[in-house]
């Protein structure tokens, strides 16, 4: 059979009864392209970075001296690292969107807001206890970088959350109004040329 081209849908046979009726979704490009906001999702690659380098930096100690604070710091920074990665990782793909019954914004809120304050306990501890090297210096400093990352994680989330809480709230900014009489009802048919 000849084929002719439908706009939009790609090919499709002449005589066909059905036709596709909708569209496919066009990604708006970009690594953040959910519905996840830019500011935090640079904030949580930033929280991916600094953590990272804190633990790389951590780990290129050769001697400790009081080694509790160093693995302590380790632990948090590590753990840091791999659950934010996978958790940016969830956030800005649709697989999120697979778990439906896990609530994604509180388990990121959460879990944001208790590595924030066992990254600033973690880089005290180790600021307070460690040899005095440079290395130890500079990881400290990451870890510093990563728990003020985390702690603008959560302001921006309750910023946010705060903002959408109160546009619900005032309704709509929308200034045209729609007439009853423009509107046909759910009840005419669908075939009826519409009255204006």
């Amino acid at each position: 059979m000849p084929q002719r081209e439908a706009p939009g849908n790609g090919t499709m046979e002449v005589g066909q009864v059905y036709e596709r009726t909708t569209e496919p979704i066009q990604s708006t490009g970009g690594f953040c392209n959910s519905d996840y906001s830019k500011k935090r999702c640079i904030v949580k690659v930033l929280e991916v970075v600094f953590s990272f380098l804190a633990f790389v930096l951590e780990e290129v100690v050769a001697i400790c001296n009081i080694c509790h604070a160093l693995y302590f710091f380790e632990f948090v920074s590590c753990s840091a690292f791999f659950l934010t990665l996978l958790l940016l990782i969830i956030l800005v793909t649709s697989l999120k969107r697979k778990v439906e019954r896990i609530d994604w914004k509180k388990v990121d809120l959460y879990y944001t807001a208790a590595i924030a304050l066992f990254f600033v306990i973690a880089s005290i501890v180790f600021a307070a206890r460690n040899g005095g090297s440079d290395v130890e210096k500079a990881a400290v400093a990451f870890g510093f970088l990563a728990s003020f990352a985390f702690i603008v994680d959560v302001v921006l989330y309750l910023i946010e959350e705060k903002w959408s809480t109160s546009r619900k709230e005032t309704g709509p900014t929308d200034t045209t109004k729609r007439s009853s009489e423009n509107v046909k009802g759910e009840t005419e048919p669908l075939n009826e040329p519409a009255t204006v």
